[in-house]
């Protein structure tokens, strides 16, 4: 999600005349689009912006913005932290950063972190892929996990119409975008905002519906989505994915405890026997798809054996990727005012032992894919190896493969490209072209 609001804000900066400098520390304008999610990733936001405050004192002309979720979390508070910031804007506001940088260029120091109904994006995003991009579909978040500071700091969910989604999917298409990734903070909550019951009493907009309606769209080779929520994975949703070609079969679903009391202390909603019934559903249907998930360990109150039933489930379903961390406890969240918190070395070993077994289990599940065909959408030179390209098979899987095939064909990113998996590692295939 911040990347694709950074990708927006930086069309926006290029739309007004900026240019990326060649440094960060020789910019006139600094914008910093920021993460509150885990502690660690704010902390670094303090340490950027005291490097530039230091230089703002010599420099008075320089523009220095904090967007995104840690703005947006402490509003005002930045300001008296940092008062050489210029601007202060919340994720809702991203689409206005044209107007906020006016009110600045007249000289005031600006917050913008109220309720704000996010305008349909009529800016050109500056993509960092030429060849997959990421859509927007849903914007905030309506769940109240009880770790989690999302909700506070995105707003409430509010879905885009169908048509201005196709619309800029199209307008992907004609640049040549082969890839495109729908991004909600709770995709399956797409469109229960807005109007419409179909004959059979269901909501008319869903993201199942969105999926069959934009699957045509000529020019678009894949189709991905992300993030789900087992509380609002249907059927429905996997059996459309089972029939629709372009769809990747590849799903992250985090499950962030495989415990059923850590669960509902956490808010989520669902139990592992519904997740396990997910992962069933969609390996029935689609056996050859991969599933990455989420998880946190070290909850307030995890005891050894709820960890463990987090370790089960992870050899059990065989995942893909797994994102770990350990419990951080985040600003206006209620489980970080709960007095069973866990120490740092409880943190530190149960995440350890989490990220072995992850890269283990992702290790044999690579295995499937040694002397395996396999279709690559190239998406990139490897920055190790300027001989070789870069991308990803249609499971998600990063693969490195020789830009020249075996009769002389050079292959460039953009294309898909059929490999034999000659080479796997726990989070990466190597491979050869086929022609």
């Amino acid at each position: 999600m911040n990347k694709a609001d950074s990708e927006r804000m930086a069309g926006i900066l290029e739309k007004m005349g900026y240019h990326e400098a060649s440094a960060e520390l020789e910019a006139d304008l600094v914008l910093y689009n920021t993460c509150t999610i885990r502690d660690n990733a704010e902390q670094k936001v303090y340490s950027y912006l005291g490097r530039q405050a230091q230089r703002k004192q010599v420099l008075p002309h320089l523009k220095l913005i904090v967007a995104g979720c840690v703005a947006q979390q402490e509003g005002e508070a930045l300001l008296r932290r940092v008062p050489e910031i210029d601007l202060v804007m919340g994720p809702q506001h991203a689409n206005r950063l044209e107007a906020l940088l006016a009110q600045v260029d007249n000289g005031q120091q600006v917050v913008a972190t109220e309720e704000h109904n996010i305008l349909e994006d009529l800016t050109i995003a500056r993509r960092e892929s030429k060849t997959c991009a990421w859509v927007n579909v849903i914007y905030g978040c309506n769940e109240r996990c009880t770790y989690c500071v999302v909700p506070s700091v995105r707003g409430i969910e509010q879905s885009r119409t169908p048509e201005a989604i196709r619309s800029e999917i199209e307008g992907l298409a004609l640049l040549g975008y082969k890839e495109i990734t729908l991004l909600g903070q709770n995709i399956d909550a797409y469109g229960r905002d807005l109007p419409g019951i179909t004959q059979e009493g269901r909501r008319k907009n869903t993201l199942t519906d969105l999926l069959r309606y934009i699957h045509d769209v000529e020019g678009i080779e894949r189709i991905r989505f992300a993030t789900s929520h087992p509380r609002y994975f249907t059927n429905r949703l996997i059996q459309a994915c089972s029939e629709l070609p372009k769809v990747c079969e590849h799903f992250h679903i985090p499950f962030q405890s495989g415990d059923n009391e850590i669960l509902k202390k956490m808010s989520r909603g669902y139990t592992i026997e519904r997740y396990r019934g997910i992962i069933k559903r969609i390996r029935d249907l689609i056996p050859n798809a991969s599933i990455s998930s989420d998880v946190i360990v070290a909850f307030p109150g995890e005891d050894e054996q709820q960890f463990k039933k987090t370790l089960t489930l992870i050899e059990e379903v065989g995942f893909d990727q797994v994102n770990t961390a350990a419990y951080s406890p985040r600003p206006n969240t209620p489980a970080a005012n709960w007095p069973n918190q866990l120490p740092e070395t409880i943190k530190a070993e149960r995440l350890k032992e989490l990220n072995s077994l992850v890269e283990r289990t992702a290790k044999r599940m690579n295995t499937r894919y040694q002397g395996v065909v396999e279709e690559v959408l190239a998406e990139g030179i490897n920055p190790k190896d300027q001989n070789q390209l870069m991308g990803r098979t249609r499971t998600n899987r990063l693969t490195f493969f020789p830009k020249e095939g075996p009769k002389g064909f050079i292959y460039k990113p953009g294309e898909l490209v059929e490999l034999r998996i000659t080479k796997v590692r726990s989070f990466s295939l190597s491979g050869i072209p086929l022609r």
